[in-house]
């Protein structure tokens, strides 16, 4: 077997990549290879601030001690373990679920990602109700395997793909007579981010959640709450809690697990009843080491203040966009550790300026690029960002 140390130049990493993956990725011109506290290093040396934690899962950023040595600790001891048997570790990871979940969510089915914790929910909930309809919103985004693109809004991930397996009807975001309009008795699920992130960084208004749960309620529908990239960023667990509601099912994936692949799909007792033995499965779900990974991040955003400051530190990013005062700037929005600042262009140029001055951001849409920061950022790294920020605009 060929090895290829990480210490390779760029193109020989481009070259293999290029030569054995599919072209489903639009690739960066560099080789991330090493990672340390909030930030990434190339093959060439290059330090960046990570703006990205990787679709907001690296929550801890990066190599941190406790974390690592947790884990090296239960690969010595066991990686593997079919849920046919029971485990310590998952138990732990279920208990420590328990403690963050909104009430009522008591049950936790754990697989190995967001789109897989969707595809559960989605089978949960026609179990449950016995329709096969779901109401979304527009603009949402709930993964792109089949049954989680059914929900998923965007065309340019689905037209390939239709018929697909649900029929689902999208509604605009934030717009409660449009959903009650969309919602009937035929309707299994209403499925929602309370933020969307794809979308670009769009926060529902308190008002709109609570009006999601008595609608679905009226019509005895579920509410799903995908909350795989809220989760544990924006000043809280959840969001949905925050306003006073509570959904039927709840997802939870990327910083649940720090970056190790992890899905949860949180649901009530009521539902669980209704899926007897066989109704779903996995084979790497609730392993042990996703397990250790589940216990030690959670208790590391309680133990650490990590909600208090992904709020704190978000609200100083928030403020310092806007004091920019740049003419390219249309909007700046989020909550906590998620933030989408729309542009009046299209946000390409300002990525790659920001990657060459050492910073890495995301897009969300065309015209908004999204900080989903590791939520050890400190103030010292939002001055970097600002600076940066400045001098591309």
């Amino acid at each position: 077997m060929t090895r290829v140390p990480t210490t390779h130049a760029i193109d020989i990493i481009q070259g293999l990549e290029q030569a054995h993956q599919p072209p489903l990725y639009a690739k960066r011109d560099i080789a991330i290879v090493r990672g340390e506290g909030a930030y990434l290093y190339d093959s060439e040396g290059r330090r960046y601030l990570d703006a990205m934690s990787n679709y907001g899962v690296a929550a801890l950023g990066h190599g941190d001690p406790e974390f690592t040595t947790a884990m090296q600790d239960q690969v010595g001891r066991l990686i593997t373990c079919h849920q046919s048997f029971y485990n310590d570790q998952r138990a732990a990871a279920l208990q420590a679920l328990s403690t963050v979940m909104p009430e009522g969510l008591s049950r936790y089915f754990l697989s190995n990602s967001g789109a897989e914790g969707i595809e559960a929910a989605l089978k949960f909930a026609i179990a449950a109700t016995g329709r096969h309809k779901l109401v979304a919103a527009r603009r949402g985004y709930h993964g792109r395997t089949l049954g989680a693109l059914s929900a998923t809004a965007e065309p340019k991930y689905r037209e390939a793909f239709v018929p697909l397996p649900l029929e689902t009807t999208h509604v605009p975001f934030n717009d409660i007579d449009a959903l009650e309009a969309a919602v009937s008795e035929e309707v299994a699920a209403i499925v929602l981010e309370p933020i969307q992130g794809e979308g670009g960084i769009h926060p529902g208004t308190p008002e709109y959640l609570q009006a999601v749960r008595q609608i679905a309620d009226r019509h005895g529908a579920l509410l799903i709450a995908d909350e795989i990239q809220t989760g544990f960023r924006t000043g809280a667990p959840f969001v949905f809690p925050t306003v006073g509601v509570t959904p039927d099912v709840l997802v939870a994936a990327k910083a649940v697990g720090n970056g190790f692949p992890v899905g949860v799909t949180a649901l009530t007792d009521a539902i669980a009843e209704k899926l007897p033995a066989g109704t779903h499965g996995t084979t790497y779900g609730a392993n042990p080491l996703a397990s250790r990974a589940i216990v030690e991040s959670i208790h590391a955003y309680q133990s650490r203040g990590l909600y208090e400051q992904s709020a704190r530190i978000g609200e100083l990013l928030m403020d310092g966009i806007r004091k920019l005062n740049s003419p390219k700037i249309r909007d700046v929005r989020g909550r906590g550790l998620m933030i989408g600042v729309e542009l009046k262009e299209r946000v390409t140029p300002t990525l790659r300026a920001l990657q060459d001055r050492g910073v890495l951001v995301l897009p969300a849409t065309p015209v908004v690029f999204r900080l989903l920061p590791p939520l050890i950022w400190q103030e010292a790294h939002v001055d970097e960002f600002l600076t940066a920020l400045s001098v591309v605009l």
